[in-house]
């Protein structure tokens, strides 16, 4: 049995919040410089801009966007790991130093209501999964609210099918238009039920911008609502042009066979998470 201290955990997820505001992912920050050379006028500029911005952050140590979001944490337990404490006071006190210390904008409010703001953008929303092994899997995503406000859950029926799916994904990504900051990362789940559909999407978009999906439908579906969300037009930040996705992560999971939940959450062009295992 493997025991994790509490402050480790705390000192990780800090860690884990201030490089995930500040340092693009590699692979991202590749696919939007691939992108550029099949842009021209005012969307390839958009796309320079884009990468110079996030080389500015990493060169730095600023925040790639004003809106640092709020953090949502996925962690997997290993059946041979002890945590030596609470775990999520220890994720909730390194979200808190992580953007109170690193001087990220606090975004979250403690009610919808009454929009009180909380000063250190606790709590986090966590999500525990437990697995086998000797390890704890912790990934920070810090997710803003122009992508988050476009995406959507709908309860489609089968008969709707995968056509019924593309229609409904499509329309999300023209409503959107620039609010997400396009090009987007766009992440779908199709399964399970109206809480679990949702999971599944966001859970997609923490894959590598250019992996595919296991499944030979799902893989056949990323592909190409790809194709067809770029044949769109809506392009970099709503502006025009033809790369307004960067990449489509289809997550699947059984379901009641009167049911066909489908959630899109759309990401912006950052895909800030970073990940820790320890």
């Amino acid at each position: 049995m493997k025991t994790i201290e509490t402050k480790i955990i705390t000192e990780n997820v800090k860690r884990l919040c201030i490089e995930a505001a500040t340092f693009i992912e590699s692979d991202v920050l590749n696919k939007i410089k691939n992108c550029i050379k099949n842009e021209e006028g005012l969307s390839k500029s958009i796309l320079e801009q884009i990468v110079e911005n996030d080389e500015i952050a990493s060169n730095e140590n600023v925040p790639m966007c004003q809106d640092t979001g709020i953090t949502i944490v996925f962690v997997e337990i290993g059946n041979e790991v002890f945590i030596n404490g609470d775990l999520e006071a220890a994720i909730n006190a390194g979200v808190s130093q992580g953007y109170t210390e690193g001087y990220l904008r606090k975004s979250v409010v403690k009610s919808p209501l009454n929009r009180v703001n909380t000063k250190d953008n606790t709590p986090a929303i966590i999500h525990i999964k437990h697995v086998l092994g000797d390890t704890l899997k912790i990934t920070a995503c810090p997710k803003g609210a122009g992508s988050e406000n476009m995406s959507k859950v709908k309860m489609l029926v089968p008969a709707d099918g995968i056509n019924g799916i593309k229609k409904f994904v499509k329309e999300t990504i023209v409503e959107a238009g620039g609010r997400a900051c396009p090009p987007l990362v766009v992440g779908i789940g199709i399964g399970g039920n109206l809480e679990k559909a949702a999971i599944l999407a966001k859970e997609a978009l923490l894959r590598p911008i250019d992996d595919e999906s296991a499944d030979e439908d799902a893989k056949a579906l990323e592909k190409e609502l790809l194709k067809e969300i770029n044949e769109l037009k809506v392009g970099p930040m709503g502006l025009g042009g033809n790369t307004t996705a960067l990449a489509v992560k289809i997550n699947l999971y059984p379901c009641h066979i009167a049911s066909l939940p489908v959630a899109v959450n759309l990401q912006c062009h950052a895909s800030r998470h970073k990940v820790v295992i320890l």
